[in-house]
């Protein structure tokens, strides 16, 4: 079978599976096809099994321990379904990276790192913020380190950091099973951590101020991300 055909009848049936399950809306739905079809073209099936790992990692993430986080109040009946901006602010740098690999295709296995290490960020953030708020036991503003309210922007858990650089590595794992690379492996845990720190800061402050939304700090992790990978593949 041809390999796009193969790669279109595996979006369509993910796609169907999405609109089945209503984690996200119709337009959203659209905006993640496009931005599949963008790392497809660039990066292959590589590019596009990580941005399918990113979105199991945050589906699973965010329906753990649901109903204890509607109970303390931490989250909003519905409010697993993300809507296209939510979709631009994870994906945005992926799907533009992958363009990029497909119209640079010499350049290609370093936008792939760059993918990985941005989608790292994602899966960080997510499963750090959807998990720290229920097993974190101490909440910490990232500026001043002092005790803060549990899901604040810019608080964060011991425990929360731990599963957002476990969620790292299992996305430098999907990279490995097609690019075995232990430094790149490396690369990917430290960009992710990197992004996941990048978006606490601007949580506790530009954020939590109501000066940037949180789709702007979504988008500004995964970009972060990518050029924390880029920059130290270019130093090493």
């Amino acid at each position: 079978m041809d390999d796009f055909l193969c790669f279109f009848l595996m979006l369509c049936t993910v796609l169907i599976a999405v609109i089945a399950t209503k984690k996200l809306t119709g337009f959203a739905v659209i905006v993640a096809g496009i931005i599949a079809i963008y790392i497809y073209a660039g990066t292959g099936f590589t590019g596009t099994a990580l941005l399918l790992t990113f979105f199991i990692i945050g589906v699973l993430a965010t329906a753990w321990k649901k109903d204890t986080k509607q109970r303390l109040r931490l989250a909003e009946p519905g409010q697993d379904r993300r809507n296209e901006k939510q979709v631009l602010a994870n994906g945005l740098v992926a799907g533009i990276l992958g363009l990029l690999a497909w119209n640079i295709p010499e350049h290609a296995p370093s936008f792939l790192l760059m993918i990985a290490c941005s989608l790292s960020s994602a899966a960080a953030d997510t499963v750090s913020s959807e998990t720290g708020i229920v097993i974190g036991r101490n909440f910490y503003n990232i500026i001043t380190w002092k005790k803060d309210a549990r899901g604040e922007n810019g608080v964060v858990s011991r425990e929360g950091t731990i599963a957002g650089v476990a969620a790292s590595l299992l996305v430098a794992i999907v990279y490995a099973c097609w690019k075995m690379n232990i430094a790149e492996m490396i690369i990917i845990v430290i960009a992710g951590t990197v992004g996941n720190l990048v978006d606490s800061v601007l949580g506790a402050t530009l954020e939590r101020h109501h000066r940037i939304s949180n789709n702007i700090v979504n988008f500004a992790n995964t970009l972060a991300g990518a050029m924390t990978g880029w920059l130290i593949y270019s130093i090493f």
